[in-house]
């Protein structure tokens, strides 16, 4: 058996390499790995011995050559195949070992050059990665230091490969080439190429959208169904996915999650996150329908129950901080479909250990889990995509612009900021009332933003909540004054819009009429 081995992270290879020629397998490599090895002591032959011919044009070209694929393509069932590679003097190639030039790594560099991103166009390791994955009965191909263990383990049992990891490590191979690939076009098509400013220190421009856009994913879990029982669904999660987010989850209990359950707990638990002090949110159907402040998760989720119980039952909970046996015990009273919370006390646990239904979600938080979001969003449409930046902007209090006689008070501008946050969240046409930290009636994804506000003071008034003196936020401008009179009607005396209509002004005179005051946010948040 032969091993032939160019990597361009060592990470782990040595060892492998020591390992595979305690097997007795002959080991071929490339340039730097090859000068590592023997440096080790292994016996190692250099490919230019191999194929009689020296690297060349600065290792642009030196795997490229009929002895090399020849020894990874030749099918060792097919007498043709074998007696071509006598005729020529090929050996075969049984384990290729390759990882590929540091392009992701490279370009994500600031102020990377154009000529660097070139050099780490890898030629002959994909070349190579192909030619084997596409010979898989015959040859195995290792593109990740993660599977060196797999590998060794059944060579030591066996003495060869078995084809079912075989074929696993081609797939992961054409994978692996596929993400590269991508990659690739996606930082050339970025490019806003000048030739007159090209040399070897050019940084390009660089488009935010590509002109081709290439994305990966890998499936975490086929679905029982889609969003509805006929529909088929799978869910996926980015190559590396950031820290904190839903994809690094781990499920400690309860049911498969469903296609419903992944989306409002993505929602869940994006809202919260954008909370640093201790909040609870309860999502039902994409909208919050509970959202509180406390100072620690019983208060905080006591008073996000209180804004909607009805809409709360069978929704989907989620804490910033770890549940304890106090608010665990206090959420196992209702029905709850997923409760997600950075960690949950052995006590906490103990308490859902009878409702095995619940789906419990433990997902790590990072120190600064405000700050990871995902910088992109995407939506299918008929044969195409929209793709945008994340709506990631947080609003300070400096941005507020106060433009009516009546000033907030303190307290009224740090509810405005919670609702503000709280609204972002809400389905368009969204009004949200808040006092104290606490969403105090939610009217979300209506046509009419008027019908938005009535159906928040409708659901304040059923959980036996009083919108007097509270705030409200409103995702967009109002575009005449009969919105502003709804929620003023209903108990506000302090409203958070982003302004921007031709109407302004009318609106702010009905501030001013009504006693009310009214800041200007200068952003809006739709969320469709």
């Amino acid at each position: 058996m032969r091993a032939l081995i160019s990597v361009s992270d060592k990470t782990g290879i040595v060892d492998l390499a020591k390992e595979l020629h305690a097997l007795g397998v002959g080991l071929i490599s490339t340039g730097g790995t090859a000068k590592l090895l023997a440096e080790q002591g292994l016996p190692v032959t250099e490919v230019a011995e191999v194929t009689g011919f020296p690297e060349m044009l600065d290792g642009r070209v030196k795997t490229l050559h009929p002895k090399v694929h020849g020894g990874l393509l030749a099918r060792r069932d097919t007498p043709e195949h074998m007696a071509a590679l006598q005729a020529h003097g090929i050996d075969t190639i049984d384990l290729l070992i390759v990882n590929l030039y540091p392009f992701e790594a490279t370009v994500a560099k600031p102020g990377c050059t154009l000529a660097d991103a070139i050099e780490n166009i890898d030629i002959g390791g994909p070349a190579m990665v192909r030619s084997a994955a596409k010979n898989w009965k015959d040859v195995g191909i290792v593109t990740d230091a993660s599977q060196y263990a797999d590998v060794m383990a059944e060579l030591k049992a066996n003495g060869k490969l078995s084809d079912k990891l075989r074929f696993a490590l081609s797939v992961a191979a054409f994978n692996r080439i596929s993400q590269y690939d991508g990659a690739i076009s996606n930082y050339l098509s970025s490019v806003n190429f000048e030739a007159e400013k090209l040399s070897e220190a050019y940084v390009p421009e660089r488009a935010q959208f590509s002109g081709q856009f290439n994305e990966q994913y890998v499936k975490v879990q086929d679905l029982r169904y889609g969003e509805n029982s006929h529909q088929q669904a799978a869910w996926y999660r980015d190559l590396t996915p950031a820290a904190g987010s839903l994809a690094t989850g781990v499920q400690l209990q309860g049911k498969e999650l469903s296609y419903n359950n992944i989306a409002d707990a993505d929602a869940a638990w994006e809202c919260v996150k954008s909370f640093e002090t201790t909040a609870c949110v309860i999502i039902k159907h994409a909208n919050p329908c509970g959202v509180a402040v406390g100072a620690n998760p019983l208060e905080a989720y006591s008073k996000a129950f209180q804004t909607d119980p009805t809409s709360a039952f069978g929704g989907i909970i989620a804490f910033n901080r770890p549940v304890d046996k106090a608010a665990a015990e206090a959420v196992s009273k209702q029905f709850v479909e997923v409760l997600m919370a950075p960690d949950f006390s052995a006590e906490a646990l103990e308490v859902f250990k009878s409702k095995v239904n619940v789906r419990l979600m433990k997902i790590a938080l990072p120190a600064n889990y405000g700050d990871v979001r995902n910088a992109l969003e995407t939506k299918r449409v008929g044969s195409g995509l929209l793709l945008q930046s994340a709506d990631n902007h947080e609003l300070a209090l400096a941005d507020l612009k106060i433009v009516t006689v009546k000033q907030p008070t303190p307290e009224e501008l740090n509810d405005l900021l919670f609702a503000w946050k709280v609204a972002k969240f809400v389905k368009s046409n969204a009004i949200v009332f808040c006092k104290n930290g606490m969403t105090m009636g939610v009217g979300a994804g209506q046509m009419s933003r008027l019908d938005s506000a009535r159906i928040a003071s409708i659901k304040a008034e059923a959980a036996k909540l009083s919108l007097q003196h509270t705030v409200v936020a409103s995702d967009a401008f109002f575009p005449f004054r009969d919105g502003l009179d709804v929620v003023v009607d209903a108990g506000a005396t302090c409203v958070a819009q982003p302004g921007g209509s031709m109407r302004d002004q009318e609106v702010i005179d009905a501030a001013n009429e009504r006693g009310v005051a009214m800041v200007f946010t200068g952003v809006r948040h739709f969320r469709h």
